[in-house]
């Protein structure tokens, strides 16, 4: 049935040209040129078997067929126009993009993920991972969950978590190390480094009053979430970022020998979203979810 249509271009050049009732006029609405707009027209007659315009010496002008279709052609394209509208308006709707750097999506965010998506059945959510600097003005992402200093150009940022990070490793790396007693133990351990983190080794051991202690030494990674999987593995001690580690510290995979030695980050996680639409229900959503989780998170941390 439908291969005997006409071809869709043929169909929108003769839609501009009766309405224009010019070749010249369509070809520049179309961003094509003349040849093509009066070829797609012969092509279009050939397929009808009529003639749809009459060529006088300086203008065209429909025949009586040619402007039975094209009213015809004009309620097609409007019915396709209206429903294409429909479809992409509600595409928007329903998908919600959040943003979220790659240790945070991996190791807290993508796991809690499901709940929303159980609170929002209507919601198409689609998470976006990169540690890459997304402008929300020039993307199709709605809200971001950024680690940084909670100040961002032209957008609205809230804090939903602040973090400490101590030193964390595998059971067995700490009884291999012979059970990590005391903070000079480190010394003898591989360090594992979460490049370009500002709250890092060298804060750390100074806190723990090891001003003898290399702090440079080891493994670095250009994510944490490397850097605590290797610290998983028995392969050191990475320095965890209190947010990042939490569930892998209740679930046992990782231990943190001297919790009671915290280094505030200087550092937090903060929700981001664009000016203007704290109160859009796709924002509202996902701000309303993240407070009960975090609530539940911190509940369970202490």
């Amino acid at each position: 049935m439908f291969d005997r249509l006409p071809p869709l271009q043929t169909l929108r050049a003769f839609e501009a040209t009766g309405r224009l009732l010019s070749m010249t006029l369509a070809a520049q609405e179309l961003h094509v040129t003349h040849g093509a707009v009066s070829r797609h027209i012969k092509t279009l007659e050939s397929h009808l078997g009529v003639a749809l315009f009459q060529r006088l010496t300086r203008r065209i002008v429909l025949t009586e067929a040619g402007a039975e279709f094209l009213l015809a052609v004009n309620r097609a394209l409007a019915e396709l126009t209206k429903e294409s509208e429909r479809l992409r308006t509600h595409d928007s709707v329903t998908r919600l993009k959040i943003n979220a750097s790659v240790s945070f999506a991996n190791r807290w965010l993508a796991p809690r993920l499901y709940r929303l998506k159980a609170r929002h059945p209507e919601l198409d959510v689609h998470l976006d991972v990169t540690d890459k600097y997304v402008d929300l003005n020039d993307s199709d992402v709605d809200v971001a969950i950024r680690y940084g200093s909670g100040r961002y150009p032209r957008v609205l940022a809230e804090r939903i978590l602040d973090e400490t990070v101590t030193p964390v490793c595998s059971a067995d790396y700490q009884a291999k190390m012979g059970g990590m007693a005391s903070v000079e133990s480190l010394a003898r351990c591989t360090l594992l480094h979460e490049g370009g983190m500002l709250a890092n080794w060298e804060q750390w051991l100074a806190l723990a009053g090891l001003s003898g202690v290399r702090s440079d030494r080891g493994t670095a990674y250009s994510h944490g979430s490397l850097a605590i999987e290797a610290a998983i593995r028995g392969e050191g001690v990475a320095l965890g970022r209190s947010v990042i580690v939490a569930d892998d510290i209740a679930a046992g995979r990782l231990v943190a020998p001297f919790a009671q030695l915290r280094l505030e980050s200087e550092r937090g996680h903060d929700l981001v979203y664009r000016i203007g639409s704290r109160d859009d229900p796709k924002v509202r959503a996902v701000r309303d979810w993240l407070a009960d989780e975090i609530r539940i998170f911190l509940a369970e941390v202490g």
